[in-house]
Protein backbone atom coordinates (compact mmCIF):
# COMPACT_ATOMS: atom_id res chain seq x y z
CA UNK A 1 0.00 0.00 0.00
CA UNK A 2 1.32 3.33 -0.56
CA UNK A 3 1.05 6.14 1.31
CA UNK A 4 0.53 10.00 0.39
CA UNK A 5 1.83 12.39 2.28
CA UNK A 6 0.11 15.50 2.54
CA UNK A 7 2.97 17.39 0.80
CA UNK A 8 3.75 14.32 -1.74
CA UNK A 9 5.02 16.21 -5.04
CA UNK A 10 2.68 14.31 -6.88
CA UNK A 11 -0.12 15.04 -4.92
CA UNK A 12 0.49 18.66 -5.42
CA UNK A 13 0.40 18.27 -9.23
CA UNK A 14 -2.62 16.29 -8.62
CA UNK A 15 -4.47 19.09 -6.59
CA UNK A 16 -3.74 21.87 -8.82
CA UNK A 17 -4.74 20.73 -12.35
CA UNK A 18 -8.12 19.26 -10.34
CA UNK A 19 -8.44 23.02 -8.80
CA UNK A 20 -7.87 24.33 -12.09
CA UNK A 21 -10.34 22.22 -14.05
CA UNK A 22 -12.82 22.87 -11.07
CA UNK A 23 -12.64 26.50 -11.64
CA UNK A 24 -13.10 26.69 -15.24
CA UNK A 25 -16.12 24.53 -14.91
CA UNK A 26 -17.63 26.90 -12.43
CA UNK A 27 -17.59 29.62 -14.84
CA UNK A 28 -19.20 27.23 -17.61
CA UNK A 29 -15.71 27.66 -19.28
CA UNK A 30 -14.53 23.97 -19.48
CA UNK A 31 -15.01 22.61 -23.59
CA UNK A 32 -12.36 19.92 -23.55
CA UNK A 33 -13.28 16.00 -23.93
CA UNK A 34 -16.76 16.98 -24.91
CA UNK A 35 -18.57 13.93 -26.74
CA UNK A 36 -19.47 14.59 -30.16
CA UNK A 37 -21.99 12.24 -31.55
CA UNK A 38 -21.99 13.14 -34.92
CA UNK A 39 -19.24 14.20 -37.24
CA UNK A 40 -20.38 15.13 -41.00
CA UNK A 41 -17.18 15.81 -43.26
CA UNK A 42 -15.13 17.63 -41.14
CA UNK A 43 -17.67 20.48 -41.24
CA UNK A 44 -20.53 19.71 -39.04
CA UNK A 45 -20.78 18.06 -36.10
CA UNK A 46 -23.39 17.24 -32.89
CA UNK A 47 -22.55 18.51 -29.42
CA UNK A 48 -25.28 17.41 -26.52
CA UNK A 49 -27.65 16.93 -29.51
CA UNK A 50 -27.31 20.22 -31.12
CA UNK A 51 -25.65 20.87 -34.47
CA UNK A 52 -22.47 22.65 -34.98
CA UNK A 53 -20.30 24.21 -37.45
CA UNK A 54 -17.01 22.43 -36.94
CA UNK A 55 -13.73 24.88 -36.72
CA UNK A 56 -11.64 22.20 -34.79
CA UNK A 57 -11.09 19.48 -37.20
CA UNK A 58 -7.98 18.19 -38.68
CA UNK A 59 -10.13 16.50 -41.53
CA UNK A 60 -8.36 19.36 -44.32
CA UNK A 61 -9.57 17.74 -47.16
CA UNK A 62 -12.77 16.84 -45.63
CA UNK A 63 -11.81 12.91 -45.85
CA UNK A 64 -14.17 12.21 -42.83
CA UNK A 65 -17.08 9.91 -44.08
CA UNK A 66 -15.71 9.75 -47.20
CA UNK A 67 -17.59 6.52 -49.27
CA UNK A 68 -14.62 5.12 -50.93
CA UNK A 69 -12.52 5.31 -47.80
CA UNK A 70 -15.59 3.40 -45.06
CA UNK A 71 -15.91 0.86 -47.76
CA UNK A 72 -12.06 -0.03 -47.59
CA UNK A 73 -12.20 -0.56 -43.93
CA UNK A 74 -15.96 -2.26 -43.74
CA UNK A 75 -14.27 -4.27 -46.37
CA UNK A 76 -10.63 -4.98 -44.29
CA UNK A 77 -12.96 -6.48 -41.85
CA UNK A 78 -15.14 -8.66 -43.55
CA UNK A 79 -11.60 -10.10 -44.49
CA UNK A 80 -9.31 -9.49 -41.32
CA UNK A 81 -11.67 -9.11 -38.47
CA UNK A 82 -11.23 -6.34 -35.89
CA UNK A 83 -7.50 -6.87 -34.62
CA UNK A 84 -4.18 -8.29 -36.27
CA UNK A 85 -3.19 -10.99 -33.40
CA UNK A 86 0.39 -8.97 -32.29
CA UNK A 87 3.63 -6.94 -32.96
CA UNK A 88 4.44 -6.74 -36.78
CA UNK A 89 7.58 -8.29 -36.69
CA UNK A 90 6.11 -11.88 -35.70
CA UNK A 91 2.49 -12.30 -36.48
CA UNK A 92 1.23 -8.71 -36.67
CA UNK A 93 2.04 -8.10 -40.71
CA UNK A 94 -1.03 -8.37 -43.04
CA UNK A 95 -0.84 -7.90 -46.59
CA UNK A 96 -3.00 -4.51 -46.13
CA UNK A 97 -0.09 -3.04 -43.44
CA UNK A 98 2.22 -3.90 -46.72
CA UNK A 99 0.21 -2.13 -49.36
CA UNK A 100 -0.17 0.68 -47.25
CA UNK A 101 3.24 1.23 -46.54
CA UNK A 102 4.18 1.01 -50.30
CA UNK A 103 1.14 3.57 -51.12
CA UNK A 104 2.65 5.86 -48.26
CA UNK A 105 6.18 5.62 -50.11
CA UNK A 106 5.08 6.09 -53.61
CA UNK A 107 3.44 9.50 -52.01
CA UNK A 108 5.96 10.13 -50.52
CA UNK A 109 9.08 9.89 -52.80
CA UNK A 110 10.25 7.50 -51.04
CA UNK A 111 12.15 3.88 -51.29
CA UNK A 112 10.29 2.62 -48.35
CA UNK A 113 7.73 3.53 -45.29
CA UNK A 114 6.96 2.30 -42.12
CA UNK A 115 3.90 2.88 -39.96
CA UNK A 116 3.34 2.67 -36.01
CA UNK A 117 -0.08 3.35 -33.70
CA UNK A 118 0.06 6.74 -33.63
CA UNK A 119 1.65 10.28 -34.52
CA UNK A 120 3.21 10.74 -31.19
CA UNK A 121 4.74 7.02 -30.89
CA UNK A 122 6.21 7.94 -34.53
CA UNK A 123 7.96 11.11 -33.42
CA UNK A 124 9.33 9.38 -30.03
CA UNK A 125 10.45 6.02 -31.92
CA UNK A 126 12.30 7.46 -34.60
CA UNK A 127 14.48 9.96 -33.04
CA UNK A 128 15.36 7.65 -29.98
CA UNK A 129 16.27 4.78 -31.61
CA UNK A 130 18.37 7.04 -34.79
CA UNK A 131 19.80 9.04 -32.14
CA UNK A 132 22.07 8.20 -29.62
CA UNK A 133 24.49 9.80 -27.04
CA UNK A 134 27.09 11.26 -28.07
CA UNK A 135 24.94 12.84 -31.04
CA UNK A 136 23.49 16.51 -31.36
CA UNK A 137 19.54 16.68 -32.35
CA UNK A 138 18.51 20.46 -32.72
CA UNK A 139 14.90 21.29 -32.94
CA UNK A 140 12.72 24.37 -33.43
CA UNK A 141 11.84 26.10 -30.23
CA UNK A 142 7.96 25.66 -31.42
CA UNK A 143 7.98 21.93 -32.34
CA UNK A 144 5.29 19.39 -31.42
CA UNK A 145 5.45 17.90 -27.95
CA UNK A 146 6.31 14.49 -29.36
CA UNK A 147 9.57 15.84 -31.25
CA UNK A 148 10.61 17.24 -27.67
CA UNK A 149 9.84 13.77 -26.24
CA UNK A 150 11.75 11.76 -28.63
CA UNK A 151 14.88 13.95 -28.26
CA UNK A 152 15.00 13.86 -24.74
CA UNK A 153 14.64 9.85 -24.80
CA UNK A 154 17.12 9.43 -27.50
CA UNK A 155 19.63 10.76 -24.74
CA UNK A 156 21.69 13.00 -27.35
CA UNK A 157 22.69 16.85 -26.52
CA UNK A 158 19.55 18.16 -27.04
CA UNK A 159 19.51 22.02 -28.53
CA UNK A 160 17.28 24.00 -29.71
CA UNK A 161 17.16 27.09 -32.24
CA UNK A 162 14.53 30.17 -31.84
CA UNK A 163 11.34 29.43 -33.88
CA UNK A 164 12.05 29.72 -37.47
CA UNK A 165 15.32 31.71 -37.10
CA UNK A 166 17.88 30.43 -39.08
CA UNK A 167 20.62 32.62 -38.05
CA UNK A 168 20.03 31.11 -34.63
CA UNK A 169 19.83 27.22 -36.25
CA UNK A 170 23.49 28.03 -38.05
CA UNK A 171 24.66 29.32 -34.60
CA UNK A 172 23.54 25.49 -33.19
CA UNK A 173 24.98 23.78 -35.69
CA UNK A 174 28.17 25.45 -36.16
CA UNK A 175 28.03 24.40 -31.24
CA UNK A 176 28.00 21.04 -32.60
CA UNK A 177 31.45 19.28 -32.79
CA UNK A 178 32.41 18.47 -36.55
CA UNK A 179 32.79 14.81 -36.25
CA UNK A 180 29.39 14.02 -34.16
CA UNK A 181 25.98 12.77 -35.90
CA UNK A 182 23.65 15.48 -35.95
CA UNK A 183 19.73 16.02 -36.56
CA UNK A 184 18.06 19.13 -37.74
CA UNK A 185 14.07 18.24 -36.77
CA UNK A 186 11.00 20.57 -37.44
CA UNK A 187 7.44 20.90 -38.20
CA UNK A 188 6.53 21.30 -41.60
CA UNK A 189 3.83 23.19 -40.67
CA UNK A 190 3.31 24.66 -36.61
CA UNK A 191 0.25 23.39 -35.05
CA UNK A 192 -0.39 26.15 -32.80
CA UNK A 193 0.36 28.99 -35.12
CA UNK A 194 -0.80 27.54 -38.62
CA UNK A 195 3.17 29.05 -40.03
CA UNK A 196 5.44 27.50 -42.55
CA UNK A 197 9.31 26.68 -41.41
CA UNK A 198 11.46 27.96 -43.93
CA UNK A 199 12.03 25.16 -45.54
CA UNK A 200 14.94 26.24 -48.42
CA UNK A 201 17.18 27.80 -45.68
CA UNK A 202 16.51 24.73 -43.41
CA UNK A 203 17.72 22.64 -46.50
CA UNK A 204 20.81 24.61 -47.18
CA UNK A 205 22.18 24.69 -43.61
CA UNK A 206 21.53 21.06 -42.90
CA UNK A 207 23.53 20.11 -45.90
CA UNK A 208 26.14 22.95 -45.15
CA UNK A 209 26.78 21.20 -41.51
CA UNK A 210 26.39 17.61 -42.72
CA UNK A 211 23.07 17.12 -40.52
CA UNK A 212 20.31 15.09 -41.12
CA UNK A 213 16.79 16.17 -42.01
CA UNK A 214 13.54 15.70 -40.25
CA UNK A 215 10.95 16.86 -41.21
CA UNK A 216 7.36 16.30 -39.15
CA UNK A 217 3.98 16.62 -41.61
CA UNK A 218 1.12 16.23 -39.64
CA UNK A 219 0.16 19.44 -40.88
CA UNK A 220 1.23 19.82 -44.03
CA UNK A 221 0.05 16.63 -45.75
CA UNK A 222 -2.77 17.65 -47.84
CA UNK A 223 -1.99 20.96 -47.32
CA UNK A 224 0.98 22.23 -48.58
CA UNK A 225 1.90 21.73 -52.87
CA UNK A 226 -0.18 21.68 -55.57
CA UNK A 227 -1.22 18.08 -54.97
CA UNK A 228 -1.11 18.12 -51.02
CA UNK A 229 2.14 16.08 -51.31
CA UNK A 230 3.83 18.59 -48.39
CA UNK A 231 6.23 20.99 -47.62
CA UNK A 232 9.33 19.55 -50.58
CA UNK A 233 6.03 19.98 -53.59
CA UNK A 234 5.29 23.31 -51.80
CA UNK A 235 8.56 25.03 -52.61
CA UNK A 236 9.68 22.73 -55.71
CA UNK A 237 12.45 20.44 -54.03
CA UNK A 238 11.70 17.24 -54.22
CA UNK A 239 14.22 15.02 -52.31
CA UNK A 240 15.36 16.98 -49.74
CA UNK A 241 14.51 15.47 -46.91
CA UNK A 242 15.79 12.29 -44.97
CA UNK A 243 13.28 11.29 -42.63
CA UNK A 244 9.69 12.33 -43.69
CA UNK A 245 7.29 11.97 -41.19
CA UNK A 246 3.82 12.54 -41.25
CA UNK A 247 0.13 11.06 -39.13
CA UNK A 248 -2.76 9.17 -40.36
CA UNK A 249 -5.67 10.91 -37.84
CA UNK A 250 -5.48 14.66 -39.60
CA UNK A 251 -5.78 14.89 -43.09
CA UNK A 252 -6.06 10.81 -43.61
CA UNK A 253 -9.17 9.79 -41.39
CA UNK A 254 -7.55 6.51 -39.81
CA UNK A 255 -5.04 6.59 -36.98
CA UNK A 256 -1.00 5.81 -36.45
CA UNK A 257 1.60 7.58 -37.91
CA UNK A 258 4.81 6.55 -40.48
CA UNK A 259 7.95 7.16 -41.40
CA UNK A 260 9.29 7.28 -44.89
CA UNK A 261 12.85 7.01 -46.44
CA UNK A 262 15.57 4.97 -47.64
CA UNK A 263 14.95 1.47 -47.80
CA UNK A 264 18.20 0.83 -45.57
CA UNK A 265 16.91 2.81 -43.05
CA UNK A 266 13.08 1.66 -42.70
CA UNK A 267 15.04 -2.27 -42.91
CA UNK A 268 17.08 -0.67 -39.58
CA UNK A 269 14.41 0.90 -37.86
CA UNK A 270 12.04 -2.87 -38.23
CA UNK A 271 14.70 -4.45 -36.20
CA UNK A 272 15.44 -1.63 -33.66
CA UNK A 273 12.69 1.00 -32.97
CA UNK A 274 10.72 -0.41 -29.96
CA UNK A 275 7.39 1.09 -30.78
CA UNK A 276 7.56 -1.74 -33.91
CA UNK A 277 8.72 -4.48 -32.19
CA UNK A 278 7.07 -4.21 -29.03
CA UNK A 279 3.36 -2.62 -30.42
CA UNK A 280 0.84 -4.34 -31.99
CA UNK A 281 0.40 -3.55 -35.89
CA UNK A 282 -2.41 -1.08 -36.66
CA UNK A 283 -6.09 -2.93 -37.21
CA UNK A 284 -6.44 -3.94 -40.62
CA UNK A 285 -9.60 -1.10 -41.24
CA UNK A 286 -7.48 1.58 -40.04
CA UNK A 287 -4.91 0.63 -42.68
CA UNK A 288 -7.38 -0.05 -45.05
CA UNK A 289 -8.91 3.78 -44.40
CA UNK A 290 -5.69 5.31 -44.51
CA UNK A 291 -4.47 3.58 -47.71
CA UNK A 292 -7.46 4.20 -49.86
CA UNK A 293 -7.26 7.87 -48.13
CA UNK A 294 -3.79 8.31 -49.88
CA UNK A 295 -5.64 7.65 -53.10
CA UNK A 296 -8.24 9.94 -53.36
CA UNK A 297 -5.88 13.14 -52.54
CA UNK A 298 -4.61 12.21 -55.98
CA UNK A 299 -7.61 11.41 -57.47
CA UNK A 300 -9.38 14.21 -56.37
CA UNK A 301 -7.21 17.55 -56.35
CA UNK A 302 -10.22 19.99 -56.14
CA UNK A 303 -9.99 19.05 -51.96
CA UNK A 304 -6.11 20.88 -51.69
CA UNK A 305 -7.50 23.50 -54.23
CA UNK A 306 -10.68 24.38 -52.22
CA UNK A 307 -9.26 23.73 -49.02
CA UNK A 308 -6.67 27.08 -50.09
CA UNK A 309 -9.38 29.06 -50.94
CA UNK A 310 -11.05 28.23 -47.83
CA UNK A 311 -7.80 29.29 -46.00
CA UNK A 312 -7.44 32.72 -47.22
CA UNK A 313 -11.08 33.14 -46.90
CA UNK A 314 -10.91 32.37 -43.25
CA UNK A 315 -7.19 34.25 -42.69
CA UNK A 316 -8.44 37.49 -44.67
CA UNK A 317 -11.51 37.54 -43.24
CA UNK A 318 -10.89 37.53 -39.74
CA UNK A 319 -7.87 40.01 -40.07
CA UNK A 320 -10.10 42.68 -42.00
CA UNK A 321 -12.33 42.19 -38.61
CA UNK A 322 -9.04 43.01 -36.79
CA UNK A 323 -7.77 39.74 -35.35
CA UNK A 324 -4.19 39.04 -34.76
CA UNK A 325 -3.75 35.58 -36.48
CA UNK A 326 0.00 35.85 -36.22
CA UNK A 327 1.87 34.73 -38.93
CA UNK A 328 -0.62 31.69 -40.01
CA UNK A 329 -0.73 30.97 -44.04
CA UNK A 330 -2.47 27.56 -43.75
CA UNK A 331 -5.85 26.10 -42.72
CA UNK A 332 -4.60 26.28 -38.59
CA UNK A 333 -6.01 30.27 -37.73
CA UNK A 334 -4.72 30.89 -34.44
CA UNK A 335 -7.16 33.83 -33.13
CA UNK A 336 -5.38 35.60 -30.10
CA UNK A 337 -7.62 36.43 -27.77
CA UNK A 338 -4.83 37.24 -24.75
CA UNK A 339 -5.97 35.78 -21.71
CA UNK A 340 -6.83 32.61 -20.76
CA UNK A 341 -9.90 33.41 -19.25
CA UNK A 342 -10.80 35.81 -22.23
CA UNK A 343 -10.14 32.80 -24.81
CA UNK A 344 -12.48 30.39 -22.59
CA UNK A 345 -15.15 32.90 -22.58
CA UNK A 346 -15.07 34.01 -26.49
CA UNK A 347 -15.43 29.97 -27.02
CA UNK A 348 -18.44 29.72 -24.78
CA UNK A 349 -20.59 32.50 -27.16
CA UNK A 350 -19.15 30.85 -30.43
CA UNK A 351 -20.80 27.43 -29.08
CA UNK A 352 -24.00 29.00 -27.91
CA UNK A 353 -23.92 30.55 -31.82
CA UNK A 354 -23.23 27.21 -33.07
CA UNK A 355 -19.28 27.72 -34.16
CA UNK A 356 -17.51 24.85 -32.79
CA UNK A 357 -14.03 26.60 -31.56
CA UNK A 358 -11.69 25.32 -28.92
CA UNK A 359 -9.57 27.25 -26.46
CA UNK A 360 -5.64 26.80 -26.51
CA UNK A 361 -4.37 28.60 -23.47
CA UNK A 362 -0.90 27.95 -21.12
CA UNK A 363 1.31 26.29 -20.85
CA UNK A 364 0.06 24.56 -24.72
CA UNK A 365 1.06 28.06 -25.36
CA UNK A 366 2.75 31.36 -23.90
CA UNK A 367 0.64 33.30 -21.38
CA UNK A 368 -0.88 36.51 -22.61
CA UNK A 369 -0.99 34.68 -26.30
CA UNK A 370 -4.26 32.60 -25.34
CA UNK A 371 -6.05 31.68 -28.49
CA UNK A 372 -8.56 29.95 -30.54
CA UNK A 373 -6.99 27.79 -32.56
CA UNK A 374 -9.39 27.55 -35.06
CA UNK A 375 -9.61 25.31 -38.68
CA UNK A 376 -10.96 25.25 -41.73
CA UNK A 377 -11.39 22.20 -44.43
CA UNK A 378 -12.28 22.10 -48.03
CA UNK A 379 -15.96 20.72 -46.80
CA UNK A 380 -16.57 24.15 -45.89
CA UNK A 381 -18.96 26.17 -47.70
CA UNK A 382 -17.98 30.13 -48.60
CA UNK A 383 -21.35 31.25 -46.52
CA UNK A 384 -20.57 28.87 -43.71
CA UNK A 385 -16.93 30.42 -43.27
CA UNK A 386 -18.42 34.22 -43.54
CA UNK A 387 -21.36 32.87 -40.61
CA UNK A 388 -18.38 31.72 -38.26
CA UNK A 389 -15.96 34.77 -38.64
CA UNK A 390 -19.41 37.11 -37.79
CA UNK A 391 -19.84 35.07 -34.43
CA UNK A 392 -16.66 34.90 -33.37
CA UNK A 393 -16.15 38.63 -34.54
CA UNK A 394 -18.63 39.43 -32.35
CA UNK A 395 -17.74 37.74 -29.23
CA UNK A 396 -14.67 39.46 -29.44
CA UNK A 397 -15.96 42.61 -29.52
CA UNK A 398 -18.26 41.82 -26.23
CA UNK A 399 -15.14 40.62 -24.88
CA UNK A 400 -13.10 43.80 -25.81
CA UNK A 401 -10.48 42.11 -28.55
CA UNK A 402 -11.75 44.16 -31.07
CA UNK A 403 -12.43 47.93 -30.67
Amino acid sequence: MVVQLKDDAVVKRINAMVERIDGMKAHDHYYYNQPVSELSGGSRVIVKGREMGMYASYSYLGLIGHPRINKAAKDAIDKYGTGTHGVRTLAGTLEVHNELEETIANFRNTEGAITYSSGYVTNLTVISTLMGRDDYVISDKLNHASIVDGCLMSGSKFVRFRHNDMDHLEQRLQQAPSDVAKLVVADAVFSMDGDVIDFPRLVELSKKYGAWLMIDEAHSLGVLGETGCGIEEHFDMPGTVDIKMGTLSKTIPSVGGYVAGSEDMMTYLRHTSRAYIFSAALPPAQAAAANEAFKIIQDEPWRVEKLRANADQFINGLKNYGFDTLQTETAIVPVVCGKDEVAYELTRQAQQKDVFVLPVVSPAVPEKLARLRATVTAAHETEDIDYAMSVIAEAGKAMGVLN
